[in-house]
C-alpha cells in the first residue's frame, strides 16, 4: 500500500503542510527540515531517488480526470486538448471519466473508484460535502489532486488549475455596464450553469459586485441556472424575453451560450441586448462575427491540460515543477484569435 502524506509527516514529525510545501518545492520551509522529509519520502517510498530513476524511466504514470458530460463545448475543448497532449509525451496514461455534470454523488462515486488505481486526479467538482470526503479519502491514500476550472477550498488538493473566477465576474460586469452606456434603469439578466460549482458562484459575485460600485442604474432581474445544457439554455432564454422585453443584457457566467444566443436571434433581440459570455468556440467566434455576442472572456483550455499534466505528473515523479496560471483574455469581433 502506498505511502501517504500523513505518513511522511508523522514520520519525519512535521505537518502535513509542510510535507506537502517540501514535495512541490515550495518557500517557507528550512533546508534542515526539507532534507529530513526529502529523506522519509524516499525511505517510504514515496518518491524515487534521483539514482535509481532510471530503473523506472518507463513506467507511464497513470493519471485521470474527471469532467462533466454534456453539451459544454469549452469542457470538449479541453478533454481533447488533455487526451492530444497526454499522447504526445511518453510516460503517460491518462484516462478521462465523463459523469453527469451536476450530480455529487455520482462525481463522489467515481472518486472513490479510483483509489488504488490512478497515480494523479484532475477534477471538475462540486463545492459539495459528498465530494469534499470523497476528494479527503483519495488524498489520504497518497494521490495527488488537482481542481480545474472551478476550485474547492478546505480540501488537501495539490493545486487549482485555472482563471480567478471573481475577477472574471468583475471584468464581465464592467463590460456590461460599459456597453449599455449610462442612462435610465435598465434591465440585466444572468445564467449559470449551476452555483454549485464555486466558480460559478465567485463570478456572480464579482459580477454583482462591481454593478453595484459603478452601474447602479442597471437592474439584475433575474438569474437563471441552465445546468451548461444548449437546450434548457434556448428555453430559459426564450422565456425571459417573453417576461422582459425591455432587456437590455445578458452576462451567461457557464455554457449554453448556443442556446442564448439561438433565442435572442429567434427572437429579434441579437442585435439590441449586449451579450457578455465565456470561452471562445467555433460557435461564440460566429457570434461575435455576426453581433449577436458583443464580448467573449475566454480561458486557454490548451494551458490548463497543459498545467494540470505537468502538475500531477512531476508531483508522481518527484520532480520540482513551475506553475504558469492561464490568463484572462477579452475578445471582441475585432480581435479574435486562431485556434
Amino acid at each position: 500500500m502506498r505511502s501517504t502524506l500523513m505518513d511522511i509527516a508523522r514520520e519525519a514529525g512535521v505537518s502535513t503542510a509542510t510535507v506537502d510545501r517540501v514535495l512541490n518545492n515550495r518557500e517557507g520551509v528550512r533546508e534542515r527540515t526539507r532534507q529530513a522529509v526529502l529523506e522519509t519520502a524516499r525511505k517510504l517510498g514515496y518518491v524515487t531517488p534521483p539514482d535509481e530513476e532510471g530503473g523506472n524511466a518507463n513506467a507511464p504514470v497513470r493519471l485521470d480526470f474527471v469532467l462533466p458530460a454534456g453539451t459544454n463545448t469549452f469542457i470538449a475543448n479541453l478533454l481533447d486538448q488533455l487526451v492530444t497532449q497526454a499522447g504526445a509525451q511518453d510516460g503517460m496514461d491518462v484516462h478521462v471519466h465523463s459523469i453527469e455534470g451536476f450530480n455529487p454523488d455520482s462525481l463522489a462515486r467515481q472518486l472513490d473508484a479510483l483509489t488504488g488505481t490512478t497515480q494523479g486526479v484532475g477534477v471538475l467538482a462540486l463545492d459539495h460535502p459528498t465530494v469534499r470526503e470523497a476528494m479527503r479519502k483519495l488524498a489520504a491514500s497518497g494521490v495527488p489532486i488537482v481542481t480545474l476550472v472551478s476550485d474547492i477550498l478546505h480540501v488537501p488538493r495539490l493545486g487549482y488549475v485555472g482563471i480567478d473566477n471573481r475577477a472574471a465576474g468583475r471584468l464581465a460586469g464592467y463590460l456590461l455596464g460599459r456597453l449599455l452606456g449610462k442612462g435610465a434603469k435598465r434591465k440585466i439578466a444572468l445564467f449559470a450553469g449551476s452555483l454549485s460549482y464555486r466558480g460559478h458562484e465567485e463570478r456572480e459575485m464579482g459580477f454583482r459586485h462591481v454593478i453595484a460600485e459603478e452601474f447602479q442604474d442597471l437592474e439584475v432581474v433575474e438569474l437563471r441556472e441552465i445546468r451548461d445544457d444548449r437546450q434548457r439554455a434556448f428555453e430559459e432564454t426564450a422565456a425571459l424575453l417573453k417576461r422582459h422585453p425591455d432587456l437590455s443584457g445578458i452576462y451567461n457566467i457557464g455554457a449554453g451560450n448556443a442556446g442564448i444566443g439561438q433565442a435572442l436571434q429567434e427572437a429579434g433581440f441579437a442585435q439590441s441586448v449586449i451579450f457578455v459570455g465565456h470561452e471562445l468556440t467555433e460557435r461564440t467566434k460566429r457570434f461575435l462575427l455576426d453581433g449577436t455576442m458583443d464580448a467573449v472572456i475566454d480561458q486557454n483550455p490548451r494551458v490548463e491540460a497543459r498545467e494540470a499534466l505537468a502538475m500531477l505528473k512531476n508531483t508522481v515523479l518527484g520532480r520540482r515543477f513551475d506553475y504558469h496560471p492561464p490568463r484572462l483574455q477579452v475578445i471582441f469581433r475585432e480581435n479574435i484569435p486562431e485556434f
